[in-house]
């Protein structure tokens, strides 16, 4: 069995330590750690699950509101806040601790963690690797391949590209035309108004892609689908709209400057380097301790 991949989405799992552990952490200059805490915890999983040495990497979301996406379509995200003082705090530590771990990091203005991870996902599949993407965004999904897996640590559920199918109606390689359609009120996606996901899913069954479909727009109200004249009328009106939403779910997988299949591997020198920082920040306790056990493994 080949080597397997891990990419980590490693800006999901930093919000999920900021929105559901109490602030209990603190800095020696007063600054909340609870998504350092937490985050630092899903690290030493894949640390200890990955180690000694592995095909792993991590991806950051660094471009809110700057990403190429934005000047395709200026709504793009636009209702998400900007991280405050706190939380900017944090995820600059959490870079940080995985830089010292001496991780391959990903992240900048003009792409977003899914695109970094896109590209590091073909980099390792041309190079005969498997994938798991550690993540549980769904808009990762479409980058499952056979043999590929995308995993959400904190629940330790997994889908395959069958099992991706079975949930959202549509193979990987259709979601981006799938949102094109029905949009994604998170990332502010308009899709076509009206259109919704069994619709959609009948819709690329029978066409496959919007390409195909946009040639054979004036079928659409012959098939056997509930309001199908009105679902035709829908798309003709608001065609540009889908194709546009379908652009902005698309990942890029030829991010600029990501050449290398990424790879790493665990050292004394590293792991101490994330104890001290731990200690400078003012963490103990058994998060501390974990991460002294991972060095004393290796020190032994």
């Amino acid at each position: 069995m080949p080597q397997r991949a891990w990419l980590l989405d490693a800006s999901i799992y930093i919000f999920r330590a900021w929105f559901s552990l109490p602030d209990r952490w603190h800095s020696p200059d007063g600054m909340p750690l609870n998504a350092v805490v937490g985050y630092a915890g899903f690290l030493a999983s894949m640390v200890e699950r990955c180690a000694p040495q592995a095909l792993l990497a991590a991806a950051f979301d660094e471009s809110l509101g700057t990403c190429f996406r934005n000047a395709i379509y200026p709504g793009y995200k636009a209702s998400r806040s900007l991280p405050d003082e706190t939380l900017a705090f944090q995820l600059h530590a959490c870079r940080e601790l995985t830089e010292r771990l001496g991780l391959p990091c990903y992240g900048g203005p003009d792409y977003e963690a899914d695109d970094y991870l896109a590209t590091l996902a073909r980099l390792c599949r041309e190079a005969g690797y498997p994938v798991t993407l550690v993540s549980r965004d769904k808009d990762l999904g479409q980058l499952l391949f056979p043999g590929d897996a995308l995993w959400d640590a904190a629940a330790d559920q997994a889908l395959d590209a069958d099992g991706f199918r079975q949930r959202f109606g549509v193979l990987p390689r259709q979601f981006p035309d799938y949102q094109g359609l029905v949009g994604d009120a998170i990332d502010d996606i308009p899709g076509v108004p009206g259109v919704g996901a069994r619709s959609t899913v009948a819709l690329l069954t029978h066409f496959d892609s919007l390409d195909a479909l946009a040639v054979r727009l004036d079928e659409v109200a012959g098939l056997p689908l509930r309001g199908a004249s009105g679902l035709q009328r829908k798309l003709e009106a608001h065609w540009p709209q889908a194709l546009m939403s379908r652009e902005l779910a698309r990942l890029e997988s030829a991010v600029p400057g990501v050449s290398d299949v990424p790879r790493w591997r665990m050292d004394l020198q590293s792991l101490e380097a994330v104890r001290d920082y731990l200690q400078a920040l003012g963490l103990g306790g058994r998060l501390l301790q974990r991460w002294q056990q991972l060095a004393a493994r290796v020190a032994a």
